[in-house]
C-alpha cells in the first residue's frame, strides 16, 4: 500500500521569498516593461490633462458622460494614475533586484582565481604534449605574469586564465544599468520643465505664472525654482536662400540673477543652452508676433500689442487669433501672418521664405460672444466661432487700416518671438555617466578574449587550453607558449 507524500506548507516566509524570486526574474521584467509600453498607448491617444487642457475640456462638451468614466481611470492623467505609477514602480523594483545579485556574482567573479587544472588534459583542445628537460614550470609562471594572466599553481601544476576584463565589463554594465534607473528616478521626482513664448523685447521673471506650460517632480516645491530674470534683446535668424533652410538661430538676452542689481549679457543657440545653477534654458522654435492696434465702435483702443502667431511650415506661414473682448461688441479674427508674400495655385496666400521680406496679415473678422467667461479654457491660437458672425475679410501690409462695421484694426507691424525650454533635471548627469559605464562595460564584455591554459609538468609536459566563446588567438598564444618552454624562444 502506497504510503502517501505530503509536503509541508509554505509559510509566510516561503511566500514572501517565492513572490520576490519571481518579481526580480527577467521573465517579470520583461513582461512589466511590456505592460509599460501598453499602458503608455492611452496617454499618446488621448489628450492628457497637464499637456493639453483645452482638448480634455472639449472631451467634457462633447461626451461629458463618457468623460465622466474616462476620468475615473485617469485616462485624461495616464502618467501620473495609480495604475502605471505600480507598473513603473514595480518594473523598477524588478530590475534592481534582477540587476543586483548577477552584479554581486559578476563581482566575485572578477576576483576568483582560475579553476584547478583538469585530470584529463588530453580531452582539451589543442592539447600537446612532450618530454621534459626541467625548469618548465617557472618558466610557465614568468611568462603568465609577463602575459598578463592570473595563475593558480597546486602540486606540479599551473592553470592560467586571461581576459578577466570580461567579467569587470559585465560588473560595470549592470552597476551602470542600477545608476541610470536612479538618475532617472531622481529626475521625475525633483525636476521640473516649463516652456514660455517671449516676444523680442520682453522679460521673463522665473515665477510659476510667467510660464506657458509647467510640470513639476512629484516632490519638487515652487521655492526650488532659480532667482533669474531673462530679457530678450534680439534675435537673428539665418536662412539658406537657395533651401530655404535654416543655417544658424541667435538669441542675445540680458540676464539678471542673485540679488539681480548685475546685468550680463548672454548668447543661447540651439545647441548651446544657458545654464543657471541647475536649470538649463534652450532655444527650441522661433516665429513672428503681428503688432495690431483694435479699435471699437467708439474709437477706443481694446486691443493693443504682438499677438504671437504659430509656424505651420518651414518658410515660417504662421496662423493664429487676435481677441478683443473689451470690445464693444466683441470681436475676433483668425488670422494668417506670411513672412514673404506669394500667391500660389489654389491655396491662397503662402510664404517662399523664412525672412519677413513682404509680411502680410491675413484676417478674417468675427463678431459676437467670445466664450471668454464660460469658464471652459480655450486655444489662446484658435476661436470658436459657432456663435458668432463673420463680417469681414482684409488683406494688410505693415501700416495699412481695416474698417469694418463696429470698428477697426491696425497691422502696426510685427516682431519675433522665440520659445524657450527652461529643464531642471538633477538626474542626469548620473544616467549619462551610467550610460557611458554600460557602453564601455559592455564593449569590454563583448570584446575581451578569454582564455584558459593549462600545465601539468612531471616526467612529460603536457599543455591544453580552452577559448571561451571560441574567441581566436588561442593556437598562436600555446604555439607560442610551446616554443618558450621548448627552448626555441
Amino acid at each position: 500500500m502506497s504510503q502517501e507524500i505530503q509536503l509541508p506548507e509554505l509559510g509566510s516566509v516561503g511566500l514572501l521569498r517565492y513572490g520576490w524570486r519571481q518579481l526580480t526574474s527577467m521573465r517579470t521584467a520583461l513582461i512589466l516593461l511590456m505592460l509599460l509600453g501598453i499602458a503608455s498607448v492611452p496617454g499618446s491617444l488621448i489628450p492628457q490633462r497637464t499637456q493639453n487642457p483645452i482638448a480634455v475640456g472639449a472631451y467634457f462638451k462633447d461626451s461629458p458622460e463618457l468623460s465622466k468614466w474616462m476620468d475615473r481611470f485617469f485616462l485624461f492623467d495616464v502618467y501620473g494614475s495609480p495604475w502605471f505609477s505600480a507598473i513603473y514602480i514595480l518594473l523598477f523594483i524588478s530590475l534592481i533586484g534582477c540587476v543586483l545579485p548577477r552584479t554581486i556574482e559578476h563581482f566575485h567573479a572578477m576576483r576568483a582565481l582560475p579553476p584547478p587544472t583538469p585530470k584529463n588534459l588530453n580531452r582539451m583542445e589543442n592539447y600537446s604534449k612532450w618530454d621534459a628537460t626541467g625548469g618548465e614550470l617557472v618558466t610557465a609562471r614568468s611568462w603568465f605574469k609577463a602575459n598578463r594572466f592570473r595563475i593558480l599553481e597546486q602540486e606540479g601544476t599551473i592553470s592560467a586564465e586571461k581576459g578577466f576584463m570580461r567579467e569587470t565589463g559585465n560588473l560595470f554594465f549592470h552597476l551602470a544599468l542600477i545608476l541610470i534607473l536612479l538618475g532617472i528616478s531622481f529626475s521625475s521626482l525633483f525636476g521640473m520643465r516649463g516652456e514660455a513664448i517671449l516676444n523680442v523685447g520682453e522679460r521673463f521673471v522665473n515665477t510659476p505664472t510667467s510660464y506657458d506650460s509647467l510640470t513639476y517632480g512629484k516632490l519638487f516645491k515652487d521655492g526650488k525654482l532659480a532667482n533669474f530674470i531673462v530679457t530678450v534683446d534680439n534675435f537673428d535668424a539665418k536662412y539658406n536662400v537657395l533651401t530655404n533652410a535654416p543655417e544658424d538661430y541667435t538669441l542675445n538676452i540680458t540676464l539678471q540673477q542673485g540679488d539681480l542689481s548685475i546685468r550680463e549679457k548672454r548668447v543661447i543657440k540651439v545647441n548651446s543652452p544657458l545654464t543657471i545653477g541647475s536649470t538649463r534654458i534652450y532655444l527650441q522654435a522661433n516665429g513672428y508676433s503681428p503688432v495690431v492696434t483694435v479699435r471699437d465702435s467708439e474709437g477706443s483702443i481694446a486691443l493693443q500689442g504682438p499677438i504671437p502667431f504659430l509656424p505651420q511650415d518651414g518658410n515660417l506661414r504662421s496662423i493664429g487669433a487676435i481677441k478683443a473682448p473689451d470690445a464693444n461688441p466683441q470681436v475676433g479674427f483668425l488670422g494668417s501672418f506670411v513672412p514673404t508674400y506669394a500667391r500660389s495655385n489654389g491655396n491662397g496666400a503662402i510664404s517662399v521664405f523664412p525672412q519677413a521680406l513682404d509680411p502680410r496679415l491675413l484676417l478674417s473678422v468675427w463678431s459676437g460672444d467670445l466664450g471668454l467667461d464660460s469658464g471652459i479654457p480655450q486655444s489662446f491660437y484658435r476661436i470658436d466661432t459657432s456663435s458668432m458672425q463673420q463680417i469681414g475679410l482684409k488683406s494688410l501690409k505693415p501700416g495699412e487700416v481695416f474698417e469694418y462695421s463696429g470698428g477697426s484694426i491696425t497691422f502696426e507691424g510685427y516682431l519675433k518671438w522665440v520659445n524657450l525650454s527652461f529643464v531642471d533635471d538633477p538626474g542626469k548627469n548620473y544616467a549619462l555617466l551610467g550610460a557611458i559605464v554600460a557602453i564601455l562595460g559592455l564593449l569590454a564584455s563583448l570584446f575581451t578574449r578569454r582564455r584558459r591554459i593549462w600545465i601539468r609538468c612531471g616526467s612529460e609536459i603536457e599543455v591544453a587550453g580552452l577559448a571561451k566563446n571560441a574567441a581566436p588567438g588561442l593556437e598562436q598564444e600555446l604555439h607560442k607558449l610551446i616554443r618558450v618552454l621548448k627552448g626555441e624562444i
